[in-house]
């Protein structure tokens, strides 16, 4: 079984992946963000760094995704290979971040990747509201992070809710993260559980 959970920076994917992979036991793989060379050259100069990082961040979900395939293993992962082919890439682009030439040049390893992979059994979308994002990426004190743009969150936010408003590669879950707080609060993340565990059940 493959759960995946998807969301916008400082949505808490990290933070629920982390409680999911405890109380359901679930292998967790995580985004690569300790050991990735590129994060903190990227958020200072987002134009120069771009393609190497969508391609860094590519090749990292690629490679968790061989270690799922074919394994008896049940495993949860904190974010998708669609989030950057679908929201990140194309957003750098748009903002003339990410010059044409790379981004197809992108766009085609992408699509080869994809006709070699399949979606996760279960897809849970953290949604979350601008302030809340602010909020959360501010606690965490990530120092390549103090840079981010309320700009760059929102226009992620709307590829967000474009691209999860036609999503049909698995089952999904959406969560609104504005409404709740399954980290602070043991009743909010009972009311994640509650809406899990039906379709966990059938999928294991």
């Amino acid at each position: 079984m493959h759960v995946a959970v998807a969301g916008n920076i400082g949505s808490g994917k990290t933070s629920l992946t982390k409680l999911l992979s405890k109380h359901y036991k679930l292998e967790a793989h995580y985004e690569d963000v300790s050991e990735n060379p590129y994060l903190n050259d990227f958020y200072n100069h987002m134009e120069r760094w771009s393609f190497n990082l969508q391609i860094y961040f590519l090749n990292s979900r690629f490679r968790q995704l061989l270690t799922f395939k074919g394994s008896k293993k049940n495993f949860i992962q904190d974010r998708t290979i669609y989030e950057d082919a679908y929201i990140f890439a194309p957003n750098l682009n748009s903002m003339g971040l990410m010059n044409k030439t790379d981004y197809n040049n992108y766009k085609n390893l992408f699509e080869l990747i994809e006709s070699l992979i399949k979606g996760p059994d279960l897809l849970i979308y953290l949604r979350s509201g601008i302030p809340n994002l602010v909020n959360k990426i501010h606690k965490r004190g990530r120092d390549y992070e103090t840079s981010i743009s309320i700009d760059y969150l929102s226009r992620l936010n709307e590829r967000y809710e474009a691209w999860i408003s036609t999503y049909d590669k698995s089952k999904l879950i959406v969560i609104d993260v504005d409404e709740i707080d399954f980290v602070e609060k043991k009743k909010d993340l009972k009311i994640v559980l509650e809406k899990l565990n039906p379709i966990l059940s059938k999928l294991t």
